[in-house]
């Protein structure tokens, strides 16, 4: 346990020779783009991405994605979310890659979980990863997998860090190498370890819940050697 708490000081000393950047503006979707599979046929449809009085509100519907241009590696990602009217279902994936590689839909990536009182869960998209007490978080191995209806959630360890309805939530995601760790109001709700990707897009989906971010803060990391 020890040697875990050095290694994480270590991550975090090291990151603060980084830069600490925003994905968002505050303004437009500059650096982002839309990947909504009903605009293909109807150009007109409405984007469900917007800028609204300074935060970017996931709408809910259509369903689809909003993926940075850029791929990133090794980063700290923070971001402040709220449902904006009723709680629902929403996500941040990361190491995102092919899109529409899950149902027509969804983009080659592994999920953190937004959904209201499931926030930290992983969902494995065509890529995978290892928790610890793996059958008791997934279900029987033999029903693993990483597409269609294979047991792809991976459960957090805590329901009971999300704050109240209207009240703004901070989950930090830390992606180093190819693990992948998550806070929910300052409590780590979920880790894994041997990611079969270590880099991506980020994304945000639109998943039938309004939901609004403030900050999608950025800070790149790197492990000091011991």
């Amino acid at each position: 346990m020890k040697l875990y708490s050095v290694f994480f000081l270590l991550v975090i000393i090291s990151s603060s020779a980084f830069a600490q950047k925003s994905l968002f503006n505050g303004k437009n979707l500059n650096g982002w783009h839309v990947d909504v599979p009903a605009m293909d046929k109807k150009p007109d449809t409405i984007n469900p991405f917007i800028v609204r009085n300074g935060m970017l509100v996931s709408l809910g519907t259509p369903g689809g994605h909003l993926i940075t241009d850029k791929i990133y590696k090794n980063y700290q990602l923070t971001v402040q979310y709220r449902f904006a009217g009723k709680p629902g279902n929403c996500g941040v994936l990361v190491h995102a890659s092919t899109p529409r590689a899950l149902y027509g839909m969804f983009p080659k990536s592994l999920e953190v979980q937004m959904q209201h009182k499931d926030a930290g869960d992983f969902w494995c998209i065509e890529e995978d990863i290892t928790v610890p007490d793996m059958v008791t978080r997934r279900g029987p191995q033999e029903k693993w997998g990483v597409n269609g209806n294979k047991l792809r959630r991976i459960k957090n360890l805590t329901d009971d860090s999300e704050k109240p309805l209207g009240e703004w939530n901070t989950m930090v995601i830390q992606c180093l190498n190819n693990e992948v760790k998550v806070w929910v109001n300052d409590t780590l709700v979920n880790y894994g370890t041997n990611c079969t990707v270590n880099s991506g897009q980020i994304a945000l989906q639109a998943e039938g819940s309004e939901v609004e971010f403030k900050q999608l803060d950025l800070k790149p990391i790197k492990a000091l050697s011991m």
